[in-house]
């Protein structure tokens, strides 16, 4: 089982926290591509549109007769062939939102937290106790915990502390959320996370209950079951020719 330091403001290691295998494991890419995907997607607009036929400005009146003036045929001036005419299958609006199984996504954010861990930008304090919501002592806290570049920070969800929005709502490159409202796409997105020991307590547990039973199997038994079904393999088929000879 994995371990990381917990820290305060102060950047002094106060204690260790124990992390799940099943939890801080292996990285699925795949899987991450996919949340990415689909969060970006739930976030566009979608409010693009091009004018149709009965939409452009213009008279119906056929501009000329069918035949006999030598020109194409015409029925009206606002024909997509001409210029300030409507547009032709253009783009309208809608929604590029679709369904996204909540399984994959616990194994998304499962995987952003192991990458996260791997590559040492994840970060645990015992909590973020701010008395007074000065930007200016905030920035000394991050930069005591090597925080220099993009980092997100994610609070216990019934934890309340307003000066903690006001410190940090003026430092660029900084974002606060709450554990309930984590994303792989959040975590991927900054260069550090920096979560509370509650905060990340709590997320630990919701991510212990979505994993499959099958990660749960020891692996004894599931060896023992490849062995039995190669042994079956082996055996030899029973020549039903020969018996009869």
């Amino acid at each position: 089982m994995a371990t990381i330091d917990i820290h305060n403001l102060s950047g002094e290691k106060v204690g260790t926290l124990d992390l799940a295998d099943e939890i801080f494991g292996a990285v699925n890419e795949d899987l991450l591509w996919e949340a990415v995907k689909h969060y970006r997607a739930s976030q566009r607009a979608g409010t693009h549109k091009t004018k149709a036929r009965w939409e452009v400005s213009g008279s119906g009146k056929k501009l000329w007769k069918q035949k006999g003036t030598g020109r194409a045929r015409i029925g009206s001036i606002r024909s997509p062939l001409w210029r300030h005419g409507a547009t032709v299958h253009g783009p309208q609006p809608r929604s590029y939102d679709y369904t996204f199984p909540r399984k994959k996504l616990m194994g998304a954010l499962r995987s952003a937290l192991a990458a996260k861990l791997a590559d040492g930008k994840l970060i645990v304090v015992n909590a973020f106790d701010v008395k007074e919501p000065k930007t200016k002592d905030f920035r000394k806290a991050l930069n005591s915990l090597k925080v220099d570049k993009t980092v997100l920070i994610v609070e216990e969800a019934k934890h309340e502390n307003p000066n903690l929005g006001l410190s940090a709502r003026n430092i660029q490159g900084l974002e606060l959320i709450r554990s309930n409202e984590v994303h792989p796409y959040h975590l991927l997105r900054y260069d550090r996370v920096i979560f509370s020991h509650p905060a990340i307590e709590k997320l630990q547990v919701s991510l212990k209950s979505s994993v499959s039973k099958r990660q749960h199997k020891p692996k004894e038994k599931e060896d023992g079951g490849k062995k039995a079904i190669s042994e079956r393999r082996r055996r030899p088929r029973h020549d039903k020719a020969a018996e009869v000879a």
